[in-house]
């Protein structure tokens, strides 16, 4: 029996029941899930998505039959934001509902059926009783809300800058430099309005990091998406002091101190993300400079098939990972992605029977399972003495978040010498070129060709937008400047974005790592004996037919001949 909101009253059939009957569940990997349920809590239908026994949309459709309440697989786009100044935005994230209005239809979509008092409570607030009650999935209702309350942020932004452009610069206010007493500061302080707003823009949008850049006679804020800047506001001049004072407070730096950099972090949760921030501050001719790096700490584990490795290369990382010790060595320059692969490698060795230990500098994604130790310069605690205390700590796999120096070098060809699997990171243009750089480090070739297994060299390259993408015939002039004959193409389409809201009229919406995988034979090895030269060594590499390599630039051209990017991209990064 349904109210007239459209709802069950009454007995409702275990949710299991309907999986087993309606979608072919399996009885042992119910039982499991139960016992899992005993264990840690959750609701078991949360719990056979996240093992994977079932699709979100399976679930959707079992709750849909339990609660007898009609599915909306797609939420309008263009839905009436006319809630936003009566419910809180977090109201609607925890519950993960929203009241959907359209010039054609009305309903409250829920993603799951179970928060009866909050959605009377809604419905009550917006004189909405007796409105039907309708089930959608989890993100489309995330993306509905983001959307609403988005269109009125960008309202709350006009207005903020429009106060900074009316506050009187000379005021006293103006004058005095910002001390502590900022920290008494309201929420309803222009300044601090901005930083918010700039920050929950940026992390909604993916920016890795946010600027703040000083000029003579204004300030930019900007946001890097996707690997590229886009400009987000221009605050007038006078704000600035303000501005990064407000940085400095939210990250525990000291805002007396102008005349030295300094570093700090922030912790921010923004809706349903929590976000570690890296702020960095840097004395300019016109005022200090500002980048906050943002890292989404749900969002950097990523499984290894889910790279970009092509089938050859990711079955040889595969079987390098599992090697009993050596060193592999992930390379390529700052916000290239190195960091994620590693820990997607971490997450296919973690088990309770290897002991993994960390040194890293920032912690950037913590691992159920691997013990983590975070660098700190300001007490002496450098990878070099970090990764010297790992060894004592019996490890099997050792991940050094950075090569800075020799003495780091040293410790983790020892260590990869005395039966430990070492994971690294160094700053290089190519596979090539990191034996180049060891060796100019200080570490003696034959430490090197002894110890190090593989090098692994990527980059990012935008993807083309799927919601713009289209087919395009590609002229002769295209072809000979990708290398590419008739034959190579052949009755293949490429495809390039046309550019569309989505993807801010780019084209492009997210991103893929290219790789360049060097592994390190014998003969190889032999090699790197006789010469430190990167080109020579790249040349030999690529001429060996057993391992394969191929470049970093080739594995960006088989990503444009399978649709995933383009040819401005490729050689924007190779």
């Amino acid at each position: 029996m349904k109210d007239n909101a459209g709802r069950v009253f009454g007995a409702m059939q275990p949710i299991g029941n309907i999986l087993q009957e309606q979608f072919g569940l399996d009885e042992t990997a119910l039982v499991a899930a139960l016992e899992s349920q005993k264990e840690k809590g959750g609701r078991i239908g949360e719990i056979l998505v996240q093992e994977k026994q079932i699709t979100e949309e399976e679930l959707l459709q079992a709750r849909s039959i339990q609660c007898n309440l009609k599915v909306v697989k797609k939420l309008p786009k263009e839905i009436e934001p006319f809630f936003v100044k009566r419910v809180p935005i977090g109201y609607l994230k925890r519950f993960k509902m929203i009241p959907v209005a359209t010039p054609y239809c009305s309903y409250v979509a829920l993603a799951e059926p179970f928060c009866v008092q909050q959605l009377d409570d809604l419905k009550r607030l917006l004189q909405w009783e007796g409105m039907e009650t309708v089930l959608a999935p989890q993100n489309e209702i995330f993306i509905a809300i983001n959307t609403a309350y988005d269109m009125t942020s960008n309202e709350a932004a006009d207005q903020v800058m429009q106060d900074m452009h009316e506050e009187d610069p000379d005021s006293i206010f103006s004058q005095i430099e910002e001390t502590a007493d900022l920290l008494d500061d309201t929420s309803d302080a222009p300044v601090i309005k901005l930083v918010n707003l700039v920050l929950s823009q940026a992390v909604r949008d993916n920016a890795s990091d946010v600027h703040i850049e000083p000029y003579k006679n204004r300030v930019k804020i900007r946001k890097r998406v996707d690997g590229i800047l886009y400009d987000m506001y221009a605050p007038p001049r006078h704000v600035l002091g303000k501005l990064i004072s407000r940085v400095k407070i939210l990250a525990k730096m000291d805002i007396a101190e102008k005349r030295l950099p300094q570093d700090g972090r922030i912790e921010i949760r923004i809706a349903d993300k929590n976000v570690d921030i890296r702020v960095s501050t840097l004395p300019t001719a016109f005022g200090e400079r500002v980048v906050m790096r943002l890292l989404d700490k749900s969002s950097v584990y990523l499984p290894l098939e889910e790279l970009g490795l092509v089938a050859n290369d990711l079955a040889h990382f595969l079987q390098l990972i599992k090697a009993p010790h050596g060193i592999i060595l992930v390379t390529g320059p700052t916000g290239s992605g190195k960091t994620t692969t590693l820990y997607s490698a971490l997450g296919i060795l973690n088990s309770p029977d290897i002991n993994i230990i960390t040194v890293e500098d920032p912690i950037e994604y913590q691992m159920d399972g691997i013990s983590q130790m975070q660098v700190n310069a300001k007490i002496g605690l450098t990878f070099a003495g970090g990764l010297r205390t790992i060894v004592r700590q019996d490890p099997d796999v050792i991940l050094v978040g950075e090569i800075r120096d020799l003495e780091t070098a040293e410790i983790a060809i020892q260590a990869a010498l005395t039966g430990h699997l070492v994971f690294s990171t160094l700053h290089t243009n190519d596979a090539a070129s990191a034996i180049t750089r060891l060796i100019d480090m200080g570490v003696e070739p034959f430490l090197v060709s002894s110890s190090v297994n593989a090098i692994l060299a990527q980059r990012l390259v935008r993807q083309i937008c799927p919601h713009c993408k289209e087919a395009f015939v590609p002229t002769s002039e295209y072809l000979e400047k990708a290398g590419f004959s008739v034959e190579d193409v052949g009755d293949k389409s490429l495809y390039r974005g046309k550019g569309c809201p989505e993807c801010f009229e780019t084209g492009y919406k997210g991103r893929i790592a290219i790789f360049e995988l060097m592994i390190l034979t014998d003969e190889l090895k032999r090699f790197t004996l006789t010469t430190s030269d990167a080109g020579l060594i790249k040349q030999k590499a690529l001429s060996m037919e057993e391992t394969g390599m191929i470049t970093l630039r080739q594995d960006g051209l088989r990503k444009i001949l399978t649709g995933q990017t383009t040819l401005e991209e490729v050689f924007r990064v190779t």
